[in-house]
């Protein structure tokens, strides 16, 4: 079955703020494995002008899994066959860094949908918002559905 194109140009949003903490980000950071300071000093951060710790760049992913469950690609009527899928890519645009003290909020949208030969590709860009509006950053992820595409050969 093909993944309904319809859904093109669809927009969610997070029903519920994320908080940002300094032991969140020390979570993320320890299982990354990422050593950096500046994921878990206060004074180490500061020292390179941060106001508090910030968060590693693939921190993203824990933000926008707060607007997880309003994706359509969830639906039934979505088409998606999870069995069938694999994950292409994921990317992160940052206009400043996460960091500890942040209260986020999420709005996504099914960019693209696409064949690529037997396969077809779907594209959720996930803005990354503070409480004042303003867009932290971008989170680009595309996933594969392998062998739905119509007529793929």
């Amino acid at each position: 079955m093909a993944i309904n194109r319809d859904y093109v140009g669809f927009e969610f949003a997070s029903d519920e703020a994320y908080e940002v903490t300094r032991g969140k980000i020390r979570e993320f950071a320890d299982a990354i494995g990422d050593p950096n300071p500046a994921y878990r000093d206060r004074a180490a951060a500061r020292a390179l002008g941060h106001p508090d710790v910030i968060a590693p760049p693939t921190f993203g992913i824990v933000a926008t899994g707060a607007a997880s469950e309003k994706n359509p690609i969830l639906r039934p009527d979505f088409g998606l066959n999870y069995r069938m899928v694999v994950h292409g890519e994921q990317k992160f645009s940052y206009r400043r860094p996460i960091r500890a003290g942040d209260v986020l909020s999420t709005k996504g949208r099914i960019v693209e949908i696409r064949d690529a030969g037997r396969n077809e590709l779907v594209r959720i860009e996930t803005d990354i918002v503070d409480v004042h509006g303003d867009v932290v950053g971008t989170a680009v992820n595309t996933i594969i559905s392998r062998g739905t595409a119509e007529g793929g050969q």
